[in-house]
């Protein structure tokens, strides 16, 4: 078995594979202020409670866009689980080439994305992340990372607005039924949700017009994609642990 852990700025997501198998997968805070015997005790309570022996982990692999984590996740994994943890970075196998100005500038998950949508379902290929920033990255057919799209997510959008207006109260981010609203919450929530899923479809569409070939697929991962995916007319398939599968796939080009 393997532990892979995508560290993002609000969340991390842990998961366990045993050959391909997913076993147990979980979304914990993601707090740069936490020791590495904190994240261990975590993890070990994690795995009691699913029935895991942490003796039977045999290699470690983390993704991180949180820098100041990566110490504490380094150490947690030699302490706890007696594993050099392998770090997504520069030097490691992908088998992606990515064609960025500064391929450093890339972010690890988005690699880690790439790498399992091609994986998974081929190219030309486009990948919406819904995360703490939103972001679309354009796979070709040869496998090669095109580049992409940063735009503030949905979230953080949000908390703008409430932050920003005196009256405007905060609201629960769920999908209205009518797009015209009669009522501050209902309005809010369409402004936000359909004004989120236009921003996403007007992308993809111009996404589409400048990558070689027919698109196969337009995937959504990230804990908001089932939201905006339900209303999308360019997103074809949700993949919520697609992250977690490129770790996976990762590793073995590695080990």
């Amino acid at each position: 078995m393997i532990l892979v852990c995508d560290v993002g700025n609000t969340n991390t997501v842990l998961g366990v594979f045993q050959g391909k198998t997913l076993l147990k997968d979980w979304r914990i805070s993601t707090d740069k202020n936490k020791t590495s015997d904190e994240y261990g005790i975590i993890l070990d309570q994690l795995f009691k409670y699913n029935g895991i022996n942490i003796d039977d982990i045999e290699g470690v692999i983390i993704s991180s866009v949180v820098p100041n984590l990566m110490h504490s996740l380094h150490a947690m994994s030699i302490k706890y689980l007696n594993k050099e943890a392998l770090i997504v970075g520069p030097g490691i196998k992908t088998g992606i080439n990515i064609k960025y100005d500064n391929p450093k500038e890339v972010g690890a998950d988005r690699i880690v994305n790439a790498v399992a949508a091609y994986e998974k379902y081929g190219g030309p290929i486009i990948i919406v992340d819904f995360g703490t920033a939103t972001t679309f990255c354009a796979i070709s057919k040869a496998g090669e990372y095109e580049g992409g799209i940063i735009s503030p997510g949905i979230i953080i959008s949000s908390d703008a607005l409430f932050q920003r207006t005196a009256k405007l109260p905060k609201v629960e981010l769920i999908k209205p039924e009518k797009v015209i609203n009669k009522n501050t919450v209902n309005s809010l929530q369409s402004g936000i949700i359909y004004g989120y899923v236009g921003l996403v479809d007007y992308i993809v569409k111009r996404m589409k017009l400048e990558i070689e070939g027919e698109v196969k697929e337009v995937i959504a991962t990230g804990g908001l994609s089932t939201l905006i995916a339900s209303e999308s007319e360019t997103i074809t398939k949700i993949d919520k642990l697609l992250t977690l599968d490129g770790l996976r796939i990762i590793y073995e080009r590695n080990k």
